[in-house]
C-alpha cells in the first residue's frame, strides 16, 4: 500500500487552504453567535487510511490458487493482488512498483505466495497476517522472468528466463543458487539456433530429481537435476504455449501455436505418440487437419473411476471469426465448448488432492475472464458454472453515481441479506462455491436492476431517448435511499425517477406511473440597474405563476399540448411480478414539449415522512406525492426567483381552467415550503381536465407584472436545478419543513410559509462562490437536524390491520420553539467556500474560502464521534475537513491525485469516517479518515490464512514404490545448497529487504519458512556489510587479473 506523509491542520489554524486562499474561520462575518458552541472534535480525531476494495480486479493477468487453504489470488497489469476466499473474504494488495504481475505462485498451506512481476523482480507475500505485506524481493538484472513453477512442499522455486536459462531460488532466504541449467547445456550440442525464452518448468510426478523444461520454438528438455545433464530431448515444428503432466508421469501433453495438441511419451521421445487439432477440420484426402488458433494453455487431469479430462482455452478454427472465446472440455470421447463473453486470461482446473503423483479428480474449473470470473463445475455432465457470490459485477454496467450509508439500522442489513440471497437463478450448479477459505463477513447484500420496469426497445425505437443521451437509456444517474423507511428512488438520464419500495412479500401488480410536462417558458424581459437589485426581497410580492403539468399515462394532447408529449421510455401496463425486496411503487416521467425532448434530471430529494419527491433539470422544479401518485407542483427555474430576479424575468401565466376544492391530506406549497394541512381547503387548486389532474394557483393570490424589454437566450437566463434538499425551518413562532434550491448561478433559495392557510414566497437568496455542493440545518446546540422520516412498514403484508397501517412518523428534531432554541445555523458549502448562517435572521457567522486556485468536487456534512464536521474532497487530491460551526480546519491531507472523471464523479463521504470511491472502471475503494478506524482497522479486517492440516499423501504400495518410480531418496538442499553448489553471481540478481517486517516473522512462524525467515532479518544487517566486502574483494581481484595482465604484456615488450 502506497505510504503519506499525513499532515493535520492545527486547532484553529487560519492559514490558506490547497488552493492557496486564505480562509479565515471567522474572517468578515457580520454578526457572531449568541452562545459559543463547545466543539469537541480536534486534529487529532482524524486520520486517512485505505480499508477494503471491492469488484472485479481491473485489468487481470495472472491466476493461482492454494488447494488446501481453499483461496484464489488474481494479479493485474496495475501490479494489484486480489485474494479471494469464502464469500466475503477479500483481500488487496498492491507492488509499490506498479508493474504488471506475470505470474502467481502459493506455497501450499504455508500461507505465502510469490509473485512475479514485469519489471524482472520476485516477491514473497505473508499471508498470515491480515494485511499482506513483503518479506523479502529478488530483483533481476540481466535476464527477464518469463515462467516460474515452485513444486509442493519444496523451499527451491525454479525461475525460467527469457534467454533460455533455468536458476533456481532459496524462498526462505530469497538469494539465488549457483545451480543454473544454461540454455546451451540443455539443448544439443549440434543445435545452431537458440530455443527461446522458457515456457514452461514442472518437475515429473514420478522423480521429483527430473525437471522439464519447455522452450518456446518447440523444444522439450527433460533434465537430470543430480546428474546436471538431459535424459531426453523433444522436437516438434510448432511452437509451444504450455505443457502438462500425466500423474504418473509417463507421459504429458503439450498444447502448440497450431492449434493442436501433443502426446509424448518418456520411452519414444523422437516424435509424439499422438496428435490430434480438435477443432480443425478434417480433410478429405487423408492430411492433416487444418491449423486453428493457438492453443494458450492444457491441463491434463486424470480420475480413478473415468476418463481423463483435457481442457484448454483458444483452439478454434480460423473460419470462424465471430465466434466468442470459448473453454473446451474433452472427456473421453464427449467434446464442450464453453463460449465465454469476455477473453480468457487464464484458467486453472480444481483437484481434490495437492500432491501430482496421484489420481487428481477434477471437480471445478476456474475462467479468469478481462471483466469476470467464472467456476464451471466438473462434477455433473452438463457443466453449470457455480452462482458467483462476489460482489464483482459492479461494472456489469458502467458505474454512474455512488452513495455511501455507513451508518444504517441494525435490523436493515440482516432482511437485505436474507431478501437477495433468495433471488437465485435458474441453471447454476447446487454445490457450494468451492473457493471457501479464509474468515471474513463482507459480502454483497442486495441487487436492483432499475431497468425492468421499462418495456424493451425495439429496433428503431430508441429514437426518443438517443437524442437526449448517447449512452444505455436506462442508465441511473441520481440515487437517494432512506434506511428508515426503506424509501430508495433513482433517476434516470433518459428524464424518469423511480419510486420504489421495500416488502418482503411477492407480489404481482401494475407499475404505477406519471407524466409531468416541465416546459422553459419566458416572454418579456428588461435588465435593471445593479443598485436597485434587493438583497432580501418583500416576501409578499413573490407569488408563483404555475404551468400546466401532467399527472396521467398516456397523457391526450389538450391546450396547446402537441401529439409528441409522450415520455421517452413506456413503462410496463401489463402486471409485473415483483419478487420480495425493492418493488417499483411509481415512475415519474418527463415528457417531450413542442417538439423538444425533456432534458436530464440534475437534482433529486425526497421525504417519506411527507411522501414527496422534488426534482428538477434546466427547465424548473416539479414536486410530487408518491403516496397519492400525485404531482403537486410544477414551476420554472425563472419563477424561482420572483421579484429578486436580477433580470425581472416574465414567465407566462398559467391557463384558467375551473376548479374545485379536495379534502383530506394535502400539502401546502409555499415557494418551496412544504406543510401538512389535514382536512382544510389547500390555497392550491386541484383541477381535472380530460382524464388529467392539474394544479392552478387561485385567481387573488397571483401577480401582475406586466413588463417588456428586451429578449435574452436561454443559456442566458436558464440557471438549471443543481441541488434540492428538505429539512426543517425554524422560524420565530413555527417550525416548518422547507425545501432549499440551488440553481447553477451559485444562489440558494429558500422558502417557507408563516400561515397553514395562505401562501407566499419566503424568497430567501444566499450567494456563494462556485456551485452549491451540500447543505445542512444545525440546532443551536451544534447537533445536527436530521429530516423526519417514516417508519418502515410492509405496503403488502396480510397481518397488517387498522392500527399497523396507520404512519408513524419519527421527527428527528423537536417540534416546539422552546425545545429548539432561538435560533439554528445553516452549513452550506460551495466549490469555493464555506458559509455559516444563523437562521431565521440569515446572518452570516463564519467564513471559510476553501480554495482560489482548485475547486471541490465533494462535500458532505457528516457525523463523527457524536460530534459534526464540514468532510471536502478537492480536485487536487486534497481531503479537508472543517469544524462546525466554526468552520476550523482539522485535517488537510494531499490524498488521492484526481487524474480520472470517474473519480471526481463518484466519490463520497458517510458518516463514522468513511468514504468511498472507484478507483478503477470495476472496483470501488472505501478508505476512513477517522483515527479511530485507523488504530482498529488491525481488528476489522479478518483471515486469509487459517490452520488447515495438509492431506497425507495416498499409500502407493510396496510394488509401486519399488517400480513405479525412482528409489532413489532426493535431497533439493544437498544439491542446492551453497555447500554444493555454490554461490550465484551478485551482479545477476539483487536481494531487497521487504517491509513486513517482524511482523510478518511472527505471521510466518510455525511453517516452513518461519525460522529461516526469522534468522534472515535477524542476520540481515551483517549479511549486506558481508555482501559489500565480498563485492569489494572480487572487485580488487579483477583489479589485480588486470594489472597483472598489462605488467605481463609490458614486459614481453622490452628488449
Amino acid at each position: 500500500m502506497k505510504k503519506f506523509n499525513f499532515r493535520k491542520v492545527l486547532d484553529g489554524l487560519t492559514a490558506s487552504s490547497p488552493g492557496g486562499s486564505a480562509g479565515g474561520g471567522t474572517a468578515g462575518a457580520a454578526g457572531t453567535p449568541r452562545e459559543e458552541i463547545q466543539e469537541t472534535l480536534t486534529s487529532d480525531y482524524f486520520q486517512i487510511c485505505k480499508t477494503v476494495r471491492h469488484g472485479f480486479p481491473y485489468l487481470p493477468t495472472a491466476l493461482a490458487f492454494d488447494p488446501v487453504q481453499k483461496i484464489l489470488a488474481i494479479g493485474t497489469r496495475t501490479g494489484a493482488i486480489r485474494i479471494l476466499g469464502r464469500p466475503g473474504v477479500d483481500c488487496y494488495c498492491q507492488h509499490e512498483s506498479g508493474a504488471a504481475v506475470l505470474q502467481l505462485q502459493f506455497l501450499i498451506n504455508e500461507g505465502a505466495l510469490v509473485s512475479a512481476c514485469a519489471d524482472d523482480t520476485l516477491h514473497l507475500w505473508n499471508l498470515r497476517q491480515k494485511r499482506p505485506a513483503i518479506l523479502h524481493s529478488l530483483k533481476f538484472n540481466r535476464e527477464r522472468i518469463t515462467y516460474c513453477h515452485l513444486p509442493f512442499q519444496s523451499k527451491w522455486l525454479y525461475v525460467g528466463t527469457e534467454r533460455g536459462n533455468t536458476h533456481i531460488v532459496n524462498i526462505e532466504s530469497f538469494i539465488l543458487s549457483g545451480y543454473v541449467i544454461m540454455w546451451n547445456k540443455a539443448i544439443e550440442l549440434s543445435t545452431k539456433t537458440h530455443p527461446g525464452p522458457v515456457v514452461h518448468l514442472s518437475d515429473s510426478p514420478r522423480d521429483e530429481g527430473k525437471l522439464l523444461i519447455g522452450y518456446e520454438n518447440g523444444t522439450v528438455v527433460f533434465w537430470d537435476l543430480r546428474s546436471k545433464r538431459a535424459d531426453l530431448r523433444a522436437y516438434y515444428d510448432e511452437a509451444i504455449h504450455s505443457v502438462a503432466w500425466h500423474h504418473e508421469g509417463k507421459q504429458f501433453m503439450c498444447s502448440h501455436s497450431d492449434g493442436s495438441l501433443t502426446l509424448w511419451n518418456l520411452k519414444s521421445p523422437n516424435r509424439p505418440f499422438q496428435t490430434t487439432i480438435p477443432h480443425g477440420k478434417i480433410q478429405r484426402d487423408g492430411k492433416k487437419p487444418e491449423s486453428c488458433k493457438p492453443i494458450l494453455k492444457v491441463e491434463y487431469k486424470t480420475c480413478k473411476s473415468s476418463e481423463p479430462f483435457v481442457i484448454f482455452s483458444g483452439g478454434l478454427s480460423y473460419d470462424k471469426a465471430c465466434r466468442r472465446p470459448s473453454l473446451t472440455i474433452m472427456h473421453g470421447k464427449a467434446i464442450t465448448v464453453l463460449e465465454m463473453d469476455h477473453p480468457i486470461v487464464d484458467f486453472l482446473t480444481l483437484c481434490e488432492t495437492p500432491y501430482p503423483n496421484e489420481f487428481q479428480e477434477p471437480y471445478a474449473v476456474v475462467v479468469l475472464l478481462e471483466k469476470d470470473l467464472i467456476v464451471v463445475d466438473l462434477t455433473q455432465s452438463n457443466f453449470p458454472i457455480f452462482e458467483n457470490p462476489y460482489p464483482i459485477d459492479i461494472h456489469e454496467s458502467p458505474v454512474t453515481c455512488t452513495e455511501y450509508f455507513a451508518d444504517c439500522p441494525p435490523d436493515l442489513i440482516p432482511v437485505l441479506y436474507s431478501v437477495g440471497a433468495k433471488h437465485k437463478k435458474q441453471g447454476y450448479s447446487n454445490k457450494e462455491w468451492p473457493i471457501s477459505g479464509g474468515a471474513w463477513n463482507l459480502g454483497m447484500l442486495y441487487k436492483l436492476k432499475t431497468s425492468k420496469v421499462f418495456e424493451k426497445q425495439k429496433p428503431g425505437e430508441g429514437k426518443a431517448t438517443a437524442e437526449i443521451v448517447e449512452e444505455d437509456p436506462f442508465a441511473v444517474q441520481m440515487m437517494y435511499w432512506c434506511p428508515e423507511s426503506r424509501i430508495f428512488c433513482v433517476a434516470g438520464v433518459s428524464a424518469y425517477v423511480v419510486v420504489y419500495r421495500f416488502s418482503k412479500h411477492e407480489v404481482n401488480t401494475e407499475i404505477a406511473s406519471l407524466e409531468v410536462r416541465l416546459q422553459y417558458e419566458v416572454e418579456d424581459i428588461i435588465t435593471p440597474e445593479p443598485e436597485i437589485i434587493p438583497q432580501f426581497p418583500d416576501a409578499s410580492s413573490q407569488l408563483p405563476s404555475l404551468k400546466s403539468l401532467s399527472g396521467s399515462t398516456n397523457t391526450v394532447a389538450c391546450e396547446g399540448m402537441m401529439k409528441d408529449s409522450i415520455p421517452c421510455l413506456s413503462v410496463k401496463t401489463r402486471p409485473v411480478r415483483m419478487p420480495p425486496g425493492y418493488q417499483a411503487d411509481l415512475v415519474i416521467q418527463l415528457v417531450w414539449v413542442d417538439g423538444e425532448p425533456p432534458q436530464q434530471i440534475t437534482s433529486l430529494a425526497v421525504n417519506s415522512a411527507y411522501g414527496l419527491v422534488a426534482f428538477g433539470n434546466c427547465n424548473g422544479l416539479a414536486v410530487v406525492d408518491f403516496m397519492q401518485k400525485t404531482v403537486l407542483l410544477s414551476m420554472g427555474t425563472l419563477e424561482l426567483y420572483g421579484s429578486s430576479d436580477p433580470y425581472q424575468r416574465q414567465p407566462r401565466s398559467p391557463r384558467k381552467s375551473k376548479q374545485f376544492a379536495a379534502g383530506g391530506m394535502l400539502f401546502s406549497l409555499a415557494s418551496f415550503s412544504l406543510l401538512i394541512i389535514n382536512n382544510c381547503l389547500s390555497p392550491f387548486s386541484v383541477v381535472s381536465v380530460k382524464g388529467s389532474r392539474k394544479l392552478s394557483l387561485p385567481t387573488d393570490l397571483k401577480t401582475d407584472l406586466g413588463t417588456v424589454g428586451e429578449k435574452l437566450s436561454k443559456e442566458d437566463l436558464s440557471p438549471w436545478l443543481d441541488k434540492c434538499v428538505f429539512c426543517i425551518y425554524k422560524s420565530e413562532s413555527w417550525v416548518s419543513p422547507v425545501l432549499w434550491i440551488h440553481c447553477a448561478d451559485n444562489q440558494l433559495n429558500c422558502g417557507a410559509s408563516a400561515s397553514e392557510r395562505r401562501l407566499y414566497f419566503a424568497g430567501t437568496v444566499l450567494t456563494l462562490k462556485g456551485a452549491v455542493l451540500t447543505f445542512a440545518c444545525l440546532d443551536c446546540t451544534g447537533t445536527l437536524i436530521h429530516p423526519p422520516y417514516e417508519v418502515w412498514r410492509d405496503p403488502h403484508s396480510a397481518d397488517d390491520g387498522e392500527k399497523t397501517r396507520k404512519r408513524k412518523l419519527v421527527m428527528h428534531s423537536p417540534s416546539s420553539s422552546q425545545d429548539m432554541g432561538d435560533h439554528q445555523f445553516a452549513v452550506i458549502c460551495s466549490e469555493k467556500q464555506a458559509k455559516v448562517f444563523s437562521l431565521p435572521s440569515q446572518t452570516c457567522l463564519y467564513v471559510h474560502n476553501i480554495t482560489e486556485t482548485s475547486f471541490l468536487l465533494q462535500a458532505d456534512v457528516v457525523t463523527l464521534c457524536n460530534s459534526v464536521c464540514l468532510a471536502c474532497f478537492c480536485a487536487n487530491g486534497h481531503i479537508m475537513t472543517l469544524s462546525l460551526p466554526s468552520l476550523r480546519p482539522l485535517l488537510d491531507i494531499n490524498y488521492l491525485p484526481v487524474t480520472d472523471m470517474r473519480i471526481a464523479r463518484t466519490f463520497c463521504f458517510s458518516n463514522e469516517g468513511q468514504a468511498l470511491y472507484l478507483s478503477s472502471p470495476t472496483e470501488i475503494q472505501r478508505l476512513t479518515y477517522s483515527q479511530e478506524m485507523c488504530d482498529n482497522l488491525q481488528d476489522m479486517l479478518g483471515d486469509l490464512f487459517t490452520p488447515v492440516e495438509t492431506p497425507e499423501a495416498q499409500n502407493r504400495g510396496f510394488l509401486k514404490g519399488l517400480f513405479g518410480g525412482s528409489g532413489q531418496a532426493f535431497d533439493r538442499e544437498e544439491l542446492f545448497g551453497e555447500a554444493t553448489a555454490g554461490k550465484a553471481s551478485r551482479s545477476l540478481a539483487q536481494h531487497i529487504p521487504g517491509s513486513g517486517g517482524i511482523e510478518g516473522v511472527r505471521g510466518a512462524a510455525g511453517g516452513v519458512i518461519g525460522d529461516l525467515t526469522r534468522a534472515r532479518i535477524a542476520l540481515d544487517e551483517r549479511g549486506q556489510k558481508l555482501g559489500e566486502l565480498d563485492e569489494r574483494t572480487a572487485s580488487m581481484m579483477a583489479s589485480a587479473e588486470a594489472f597483472s595482465k598489462h605488467a605481463h604484456e609490458v614486459g614481453l615488450f622490452q628488449p
